[in-house]
């Protein structure tokens, strides 16, 4: 745990007790504050009160004599209208800040030499937070990784010399982070996602964009026309700025092309990394990945020839375009975390001949975007709540059935896959939804999948990969 000792002798309100929030409240409580914790959710202000925390309704407090209120990333800030908490707080002229906040203000009080890695970005951040810690890993040095990926971010060991620092940030928690300075600072792209909490791309984008800003040095992915504006804006404020890509090839930058990494330098082109063989990095979205993660270390001066040997080691995350068995030429792709259809945009881009398997709630746009990936889909197989809006889209273009659940579409899928004879066959689970009209999560989703595939006819000649 990392003691929060910057608001030590001082009363914080804090709001939302789910796992960060609690994380939070613990490590400002150990720190010396005196922390007065609430949540909408009864249940949770129980458990922080067995736990040792302090518990009152904000609604009842002093405000006067609060310094912070400190916002689990889940509350909302700004839209669709800010938490009763967050106006209480701004009537009583007080800052609301979040988690990562905190941990900027202990990272700058305890060892500001520590290297710290941010990243950000719609799609890929979370694959590509991890595959930068399993590089810092595998080149025996100390690394921390958390944030909006698994660990909180106040439950990491705290600074020190040498330690490095590896945060995933959500659009949210940069939102409540006004001091962001990571020494790298990495953002990885642009899409229409969370404008329910954001109101505008615009919006959207302005936040993503203060991680970079922030950052000592800034890496931006530009193969989106938003993303690639963040990049000129920080050049032109005389930002240390590195360009990346998976889908063009770039002047100065670092690149992937046909399953390589390059690097580019006032146009001369150098191949640092081949990609091609290393399965948990296939497809371009990963190679957007490989390049990102790449010049992350690069930007800490890590030899380019120790990168590209820890890069063929990656497993790869669960629920990411994860093959998890494989039965004869046939791959099961385990994609559950493709909840939006940029993000299924890069699995269907991956594969040439898929059985695919959508659906879930539908988010705005649905699938009519994924057009030029059609020829790539021998069939669909549609679940959840979306089946029949993302029917009409497929009417004529792409043969679907409507199988309901996803046990079923992996039975539909298999049973027709095993009669096709194409070279290599994807059933490919990339559902470009939310889960939450048959699961509480995308994980569960996940593993509901891979509990379909173990349960196929004949699954003891599966071979198991994942």
């Amino acid at each position: 745990m990392i003691e929060v000792t910057t608001f030590e002798g001082q009363t914080v309100a804090l709001f939302g007790l789910g796992g960060s929030g609690l994380a939070t409240a613990k490590a400002l409580q150990v720190g010396g504050a005196n922390v007065v914790c609430f949540d909408d959710n009864e249940t949770r202000v129980a458990e922080a009160a067995a736990a040792g925390l302090k518990t009152q309704d904000l609604k009842t407090i002093d405000w006067s004599g609060v310094s912070a209120l400190v916002l689990a990333p889940g509350i909302p800030l700004t839209h669709p209208v800010p938490h009763w908490s967050v106006d209480l707080a701004r009537n009583a002229g007080v800052e609301v800040i979040g988690d990562v906040e905190l941990f900027c203000r202990e990272h700058r009080k305890l060892c500001p030499e520590a290297p710290f890695i941010a990243i950000t970005g719609t799609n890929g951040k979370s694959t590509t937070t991890a595959l930068i810690a399993h590089l810092l890993r595998e080149l025996g040095l100390d690394v921390q990784m958390g944030g909006n990926i698994g660990t909180p971010v106040l439950e990491l060991d705290p600074p020190r010399p040498g330690r490095h620092y590896v945060v995933e940030c959500s659009s949210y928690q940069i939102d409540l982070a006004p001091t962001l300075d990571p020494t790298v600072g990495l953002h990885m792209n642009l899409s229409s996602d969370h404008l329910d909490r954001h109101g505008t791309l615009e919006n959207y984008a302005a936040i993503k964009e203060r991680l970079v800003a922030g950052a000592k040095v800034a890496i931006v992915g530009v193969d989106d026309r938003l993303s690639s504006m963040i990049a000129d804006r920080l050049e032109l404020a005389r930002k240390p700025v590195c360009r990346i890509a998976g889908e063009r090839e770039l002047t100065d930058g670092i690149y992937a092309h046909h399953g390589r990494l390059i690097e580019a330098h006032d146009g001369a082109q150098t191949e640092v990394a081949l990609l091609a063989g290393i399965d948990s990095l296939r497809g371009d979205h990963n190679g957007q990945n490989a390049a990102a993660a790449f010049a992350c270390l690069r930007a800490l001066e890590i030899p380019a020839d120790q990168i590209a040997a820890a890069m063929k080691s990656f497993p790869g995350l669960h629920h990411r375009m994860e093959i998890v068995a494989r039965t004869g030429r046939t791959l099961f792709i385990n994609d559950s975390k493709a909840t939006n259809a940029d993000a299924a945009a890069r699995a269907l881009a991956s594969f040439d001949r898929i059985y695919w398997i959508a659906g879930g709630r539908a988010k705005a746009g649905g699938i009519s975007s994924l057009d030029e990936y059609f020829p790539n889909i021998a069939k669909a197989f549609l679940i959840g709540e979306a089946a029949e809006e993302f029917a009409k889209t497929l009417d004529g273009h792409v043969p679907y059935a409507v199988s309901g659940t996803l046990t079923q579409a992996v039975q539909d899928a298999a049973a027709e896959a095993a009669e096709d004879g194409a070279e290599e066959i994807a059933i490919l689970l990339s559902p470009a939804c939310a889960s939450f009209d048959q699961y509480a999560n995308f994980e569960l989703r996940g593993a509901a999948f891979v509990d379909a595939v173990r349960a196929l006819p004949g699954g003891g000649n599966t071979q198991e990969v994942a």
